[in-house]
């Protein structure tokens, strides 16, 4: 399936594919995701990056850990 957005005034496609096994397989699903990264552009992987860094702080701040703990030096 395949949408397209308008971001910025740009076209953008995006890509929606799933993988189906009967049961676990790390090979196939390994080589699934390399097909897809390799299939993205090098702007559409960063974007796909930010947008998990962004999440991931989300729910790290959302959860209480926002910050990074101090380091106390005892002597």
């Amino acid at each position: 399936m395949t949408d397209s957005v308008d971001i910025m005034n740009k076209t953008v496609k995006k890509r929606a594919r799933i993988l189906i096994l009967d049961h676990d397989d790390p090979r196939k699903e390994l080589e699934f995701e390399i097909e897809f990264q390799l299939s993205l552009s090098p702007v559409e992987r960063y974007e796909a990056m930010q947008q998990l860094v962004e999440a991931g702080l989300e729910l790290i701040g959302r959860n209480g850990y926002s910050k990074t703990p101090a380091i106390v030096t005892r002597l």
